[in-house]
């Protein structure tokens, strides 16, 4: 299968480290994601994109950048691949689960963070449900490694975990073909329980970065430890 990467941030490297897959970018390729025209050219040899491009800026309060990546991009690219018969990875966030109930599954409602992040990532994740039989939506969160903060929030939980953990849990799934969505995190933990694994001298806080952050971001990994039953 031959796979495409768009984006090399955090998690498009770590999977272009993990697996040498080709991957496009804004800085290696000038490519615009909200400008289709500008990198579809580079599509057309692939039965697979993995999209790894989103506004990431969580408490950004600029409601037009996040609309134009989060979802124009998005809608964009979906038509695209659907015209082209060609498979989307898609990469979701945990966010989208915030301010609905503890445990979430896939099949639970979901409710916006209350920013336009989340907002704009949901209505992402449900045209890309909507418009692409062929799709796979993965949703969760994770961190560069080794914790680089000083502080981190003993009041925030979920099943967040380093980025190369997430890594090699999405190259197993996009190697494997399934479709739909798929929540994708490791066990329960806050945050300052993360931090402690790569940083001892971090310090614990129970306090709110931002009147928006969510404490609660926990989902039900059921469907994803059937996968690997």
């Amino acid at each position: 299968m031959n796979r495409l990467i768009l984006g090399d941030g955090l998690m498009g490297s770590e999977l272009v480290k993990l697996t040498g897959w080709d991957f496009i970018s804004r800085k290696k390729n000038h490519i615009d994601f909200v400008n289709l025209d500008s990198y579809k050219h580079y599509l057309c040899d692939y039965d697979e994109v993995i999209n790894c491009i989103a506004n990431c800026d969580t408490y950004d309060t600029d409601r037009q950048k996040h609309w134009d990546v989060n979802y124009k991009g998005v809608v964009d690219l979906v038509d695209f691949m659907k015209d082209n018969e060609k498979k989307l990875i898609h990469y979701s966030t945990d966010y989208v689960y915030s301010n609905s109930k503890t445990d979430v599954s896939e099949q639970d409602v979901p409710v916006h963070c209350e920013n336009w992040y989340g907002y704009t990532k949901l209505l992402g994740d449900a045209y890309v449900q909507l418009k692409l039989d062929n799709h796979l939506i993965i949703r969760g969160t994770h961190k560069p490694k080794p914790f680089k903060y000083e502080k981190a929030f003993i009041n925030q939980i979920g099943n967040f975990d380093y980025v190369d953990e997430i890594a090699k849990i999405n190259v197993k799934l996009i190697e494997s073909g399934v479709v739909g969505i798929y929540n994708v995190g490791t066990e329960l933990k806050t945050m300052y329980d993360l931090a402690r694994k790569t940083n001892t001298k971090v310090k614990p806080v129970n306090e709110k970065f931002h009147d928006t952050m969510p404490n609660d971001i926990t989902m039900n990994l059921g469907k994803l430890d059937e996968f690997f039953e």
